[in-house]
């Protein structure tokens, strides 16, 4: 019975640190994009290369595609361990390790679509540019 106990808690232990793991990477994904987006684009239009700019719109049109379909991929995930549509449980007031457990995946949830949202806008100023003068 005991081992058992231990088996349990061991297995919800790793559940919820993959859960707060997840919350971190939608924005991670975020900054990761915008930090290679904008220094991309600091070091081509430093250099003075006008042929590159075409170039620069590709990659990070591709890094943008990548980190968006990274970040649906998370979203999904936090969008099962939230549970919403099996329950309909829309307060997870318990305290326990059930409503704990759809909490964080409801806050990645959340975090995913604001991190979208922020990818979307990092890449526009890039993609949008007609030259770096």
């Amino acid at each position: 019975m005991i081992q058992a106990n231990k088996k349990q808690d061991a297995q919800e232990f790793r559940s919820e640190a993959v859960s707060l793991w997840r919350i971190t990477f939608g924005p991670l994904v975020w900054a990761v994009h915008f930090a290679l987006s904008y220094g991309a684009t600091a070091v081509i239009c430093a250099k003075g290369d006008a042929g590159a700019v075409d170039s620069l719109r590709l990659g990070v049109g591709i890094g943008t595609a990548v980190a968006l379909a990274g970040i649906i991929w998370l979203a999904w995930q936090a969008w099962k361990q939230w549970d919403l549509v099996r329950d309909r449980d829309w307060e997870n007031d318990q305290g326990n390790g059930e409503d704990r457990h759809q909490f964080l995946g409801h806050a990645a949830f959340l975090l995913a679509v604001i991190s979208f949202i922020g990818v979307s806008y990092v890449a526009l100023p890039v993609l949008l540019i007609g030259s770096c003068q």
